[in-house]
Formats: structure tokens, C-alpha cells, sequence
């Protein structure tokens, strides 16, 4: 298993769209893919437990990835965390 804290750095957080977009990049793994966000923890496959954290920019979340390709599951979605995640396009 590893995590990694991360800032989101885009002013919208990770909202529809973005927050989309990192679900199709997560399913792409076979890992399980967790979001946590204080207390509470969401499956990073999953649009209704992404949006029910209400992430919003500068908030900072655990990313947990556990299974077989774990190192690259959470290398790819860091990078697209710390992106503009497609909000801005």
C-alpha cells in the first residue's frame, strides 16, 4: 500500500469534470484507489464518493493506492492532481 498527501492546487478542487476524469485515469489501474479528505475516505473509482468529499482548492487529501500497480497508480494521478486537472481548458 502506498499514500501520498497531496495539495490540490486548482482553485475549483476537483469538482464534475476533473473529478471525472481522475475516475477514468483510477479505473485504468488495477489497484484500489482511495481519497481521503479529513475523517472521511471515498473510493477514487467512484463519481459519488470523489464528489461527497467536497474538495475543493487548497485542500489537501491522502491518495492511497493498494494492489499490483500501486507505485504507478498513484505516480499518474498525483501528476494529474497537481495539474490544472482540465478545469481551466
Amino acid at each position: 500500500m502506498i499514500s501520498k498527501e497531496i495539495l490540490i492546487k486548482n482553485p475549483q478542487g476537483l469538482q464534475s469534470k476533473s473529478a471525472a476524469i481522475f475516475i477514468q485515469k483510477a479505473t485504468g489501474f488495477e489497484s484500489n484507489i482511495w481519497i481521503s479528505k479529513g475523517e472521511r475516505k471515498a473510493n477514487g473509482k467512484s463519481l459519488l464518493g470523489v464528489l461527497s468529499l467536497g474538495i475543493k482548492g487548497d485542500s489537501v487529501i491522502l491518495l492511497t493506492a493498494e494492489g499490483s500497480d500501486e507505485a504507478e497508480a498513484v505516480s499518474e494521478l498525483e501528476s494529474y492532481l497537481l495539474s490544472d486537472t482540465g478545469e481551466n481548458v
